[in-house]
């Protein structure tokens, strides 16, 4: 990226100027932390303090992009969706994964609350969720007819909820994480 103008006040990304909304702070994090934080309402403004966060990142960078904002069971859903945002992805999606995170932190220091916002660009965890679901379910149906476990490749948080999902919902099979990030993997045994 090239260096920013001196006098250019946009070189800096800082979440937006605004307190935290009633008491959003008070106790509010992890499980029900949204029906602690005022519920949906929280929610709506983690979408739209990323949302903000975002536009400016993309003006900085130059990256043509438009931000959807949604809300999906007990977090915010933000996506970029567009032209080229392969770069915003990155390899096997870690820059995804390094602007989900940034992107959390501009939320909770705006809010006083730990976001649990999930950021897709381009499509990306669409498409990655249904190859998810298609490798899970096929070592699922190994795993069930031969009945020897299956270790999965090392995957991030997003990618190993995916696949115990699919295999919570296979009969005659389990899973379990094992190892540590960033070699974490899921294994698929066979039922007890």
């Amino acid at each position: 990226m090239p260096d920013a103008d001196e006098n250019s006040a946009d070189a800096v990304l800082e979440p937006a100027d605004e307190a935290p909304a009633g008491g959003a702070a008070d106790g509010a994090s992890g499980n029900g932390r949204a029906a602690a934080a005022g519920g949906t309402d929280l929610l709506v403004r983690e979408g739209d303090v990323a949302g903000d966060y975002l536009e400016r990142l993309l003006d900085i960078l130059d990256v043509d992009g438009d931000i959807d904002l949604d809300v999906e069971g007990d977090r915010a859903s933000v996506a970029i969706v567009g032209g080229d945002l392969d770069d915003l992805v990155g390899s096997d999606g870690a820059v995804l994964e390094a602007l989900q995170e940034l992107t959390r932190l501009a939320v909770a220091q705006s809010t006083g609350v730990r976001s649990r916002l999930m950021l897709d660009v381009g499509g990306y965890r669409a498409r990655r969720r249904a190859d998810l679901t298609s490798m899970a379910a096929e070592a699922a149906r190994r795993v069930a007819g031969g009945g020897q476990p299956e270790r999965l490749a090392p995957m991030n948080p997003f990618e190993r909820k995916v696949v115990h999902d699919v295999i919570a919902g296979v009969p005659g099979v389990r899973s379990e994480s094992e190892g540590e990030e960033p070699n974490r993997r899921v294994v698929v045994l066979p039922e007890r």
